[in-house]
């Protein structure tokens, strides 16, 4: 009996436990389950306005487990999906007997991963869709270890839509109308004899006394038009102060000579400074000769310029263009030969070595401002004078702004605000950067 029981032990008892022992080693290599988080909620979409019909905005209210001095985080991205609604089709081409045969297949659309946000953001924009076409999304929100929460989709599909006139950047296109508006009003007063007055520029001033000098002296005039190509906006600046240059030489008679380190800059120097001189009455006087191109390189370039101003002593040099490292070396060796020196640029970092070794300096804009200044034409008159205007609203703006942030923060030092209110100023203050400066349009 004893020995029956021994054995039925044997042969039940041990393999229950085995099998025991097998799904407790199961569940334990099976991954723990991911918690589910909180699904975001309100979501919503909406059209981008003032755009190309390419943008749509996507809007959510954080998921609960998405708390901000939770750690470790439970939420730690927004996942956004969508599909185009309508399906498209796709033409396959089939061999059947002579003739082929075309079979239309409706391709069923299906949700694809457009980008994410990270925790404690709220809202993303989807800046690749086309434009009238239906699209529907959807949001997860991704944790750690997998978790994730259940999807939350659109009720309802959204187009991207073209819009004629961007309405955020309202004041932005009242400053283009009063600017635009200003300069065609200075134009037709100037037409009409209106004397525009422009203060004098004590460099483009000396120009007929600088000339004047070298023919007192019976020494040369040189004129330096920068190192950059005819397509830079300080050489066509240069170009047209030389025609006035070459005007004063003609009535003086003296010789201008320009070396150059462009040929197209050449070519146009050589128009400009004859149709000076056939201006001034004296086109016999013009020698193409003396405006010449030397290199592309630029410090061979400058050996060359300041290897003649030793050997030739001009009375009178005058820079005018774009220049770099070799400003400070063409103005050291013109003052090293007593030569009066005019010079003009738009580059900041070599200003400084102009003013310090030149007797004039065109600062930035007095250089563009000097086609205007010496030409007197309407138009350019008028043009200087428009952008003056324009220079005269941003003055304007930019006091009105320090002007209220100034007294708003001696105000934020007294009694504040109830709780939700903003005060006069406060309120100017988002006003002037959200709306006038921003894209804020004309809605408060």
């Amino acid at each position: 009996m004893h020995l029956w029981k021994n054995v039925v032990i044997e042969r039940l008892m041990i393999p229950l436990l085995c099998f025991a022992a097998g799904m407790a080693q199961s569940r334990a290599d099976d991954p723990p389950k991911a918690k589910q988080l909180a699904p975001p909620t309100q979501f919503r979409a909406e059209d981008v306005d003032g755009d190309a019909g390419t943008a749509i905005d996507l809007f959510w209210t954080l998921s609960p487990d998405d708390e901000e001095d939770t750690k470790p985080r439970k939420v730690l991205r927004y996942v956004i999906s969508r599909k185009q609604i309508g399906g498209s089709e796709e033409a396959v081409v089939l061999e059947s007997g002579s003739p082929f045969v075309f079979e239309v297949e409706e391709k069923k659309p299906e949700f694809e991963e457009i980008g994410e946000a990270t925790y404690r953001k709220d809202t993303f924009r989807d800046s690749n869709c086309e434009t009238g076409v239906p699209y529907l999304y959807r949001i997860q929100a991704f944790g750690p270890d997998n978790a994730a929460s259940p999807t939350v989709e659109l009720k309802e599909p959204i187009i991207a839509t073209l819009q004629w006139f961007n309405l955020q950047r309202s004041w932005f296109a009242v400053f283009v109308f009063l600017i635009c508006g200003a300069v065609i009003v200075f134009i037709e007063m100037a037409r009409r004899g209106k004397t525009l007055k422009i203060r004098k520029i004590a460099g483009l001033e000396a120009i007929k006394d600088a000339v004047g000098r070298a023919t007192e002296m019976g020494r040369s005039c040189l004129f330096v038009p920068g190192i950059q190509d005819i397509n830079d906006i300080q050489t066509v600046a240069g170009i047209t102060i030389l025609a006035q240059v070459a005007k004063t030489t003609a009535d003086y008679r003296a010789t201008l000579e320009v070396p150059t380190s462009r040929s197209l800059v050449m070519t146009t120097a050589r128009d400009t400074v004859e149709a000076a001189y056939l201006q001034a009455g004296r086109p016999d006087e013009y020698n193409e000769d003396d405006i010449y191109y030397i290199t592309d390189e630029q410090f061979g370039y400058v050996a060359s310029v300041t290897g003649k101003m030793v050997r030739d002593k001009p009375a009178a040099c005058f820079y005018m263009g774009a220049f770099y490292a070799e400003s400070l070396i063409l103005a050291e060796t013109g003052n090293s030969v007593g030569a009066i020196q005019v010079a003009g640029t738009a580059m900041p970092t070599q200003l400084p070595f102009f003013v310090a070794a030149c007797d004039f300096t065109l600062i930035g804009e007095e250089f563009f401002a000097a086609s205007a200044y010496l030409s007197g034409e309407p138009q350019q008159l008028g043009s200087l004078k428009g952008q003056d205007f324009g220079k005269l609203i941003g003055g304007i703006l930019l006091l009105a702004g320090c002007l209220i942030m100034t007294i708003s923060a001696f105000e934020s030092r007294g009694e504040p605000p109830a709780e939700g209110k903003e005060t006069v100023l406060q309120s100017a203050q988002i006003y002037l950067k959200e709306n006038i400066l921003g894209k804020g349009g004309f809605k408060p």
